[in-house]
């Protein structure tokens, strides 16, 4: 295990150091093909980010209802806990569509 980290983060670390190279190419190919692959990776970022989400809000679900199943007693703090940890989640999705949003319309 230890040597496939070593070479992942091997391979990343080299990977980090060639972006130099990477960035002198010429951007004028890019805007006469005339794609915006700001927006293109930007709505990938983006559905990536709420289907990671959603996963999250199903697991804050799972463990409420299974909390509230143990002891039915605790269901008014559980509740506040779960509504905070949706409202968190939530607004990391909303974060990153701002951020999209910033990026595109610039």
């Amino acid at each position: 295990m230890n040597k496939k980290l070593f070479v992942l983060f091997s391979v990343l670390a080299m990977l980090m150091l060639a972006t130099p190279t990477f960035a002198q190419a010429a951007p004028v190919a890019a805007a006469a093909a005339g794609i915006n692959w700001v927006a293109i990776i930007s709505g990938a970022a983006m559905a990536v980010v709420a289907s990671v989400a959603a996963l999250g809000q199903a697991r804050i679900a799972i463990a409420a209802c299974e909390g509230m199943s143990r002891n039915p007693g605790a269901r008014a703090g559980i509740q506040l806990v779960v509504i905070l940890g949706l409202a968190f989640v939530e607004s990391l999705v909303l974060f990153t569509l701002v951020v999209v949003f910033v990026k595109v319309v610039k």
